[in-house]
């Protein structure tokens, strides 16, 4: 297991136990998480699981593909570290990782 951070847009967190394999995403979705939609279930062609990455965590990703980069420019407030959770697969190396919720979604 994999302890994952989300932080909402108000300040409150939620630590949860990831089992690896499972996306940042499908994570935040099974737990209630407010903050990420994942409409399209995972298959990178929504954006509505957008977050931030902790920039200490970054360089402990695998860098976004072209997909996710396309995708990443439909998001509201795109940051450097702006990522789709359902493009972050979660193993025992990332055990630890904090992603930021935005304000929305939409």
């Amino acid at each position: 297991m994999a302890l994952v951070t989300y932080i909402k847009h108000d300040g409150s967190s939620y630590e949860i136990e990831v089992a690896p394999g499972t996306s940042v995403m499908q994570a935040a979705v099974d737990n209630m998480i407010d903050g990420i939609v994942g409409e399209c279930g995972g298959s990178c062609s929504c954006a509505t699981c957008h977050c931030y990455v902790d920039p200490a965590w970054l360089d402990k990703l695998p860098k976004p593909d072209g997909m996710e980069k396309d995708m990443l420019e439909c998001v509201l407030e795109p940051k450097p570290n702006s990522r789709l959770s359902c493009q972050i697969v979660v193993n025992e190396s990332l055990s630890g990782l904090v992603v930021r919720l935005p304000e929305s979604q939409f």
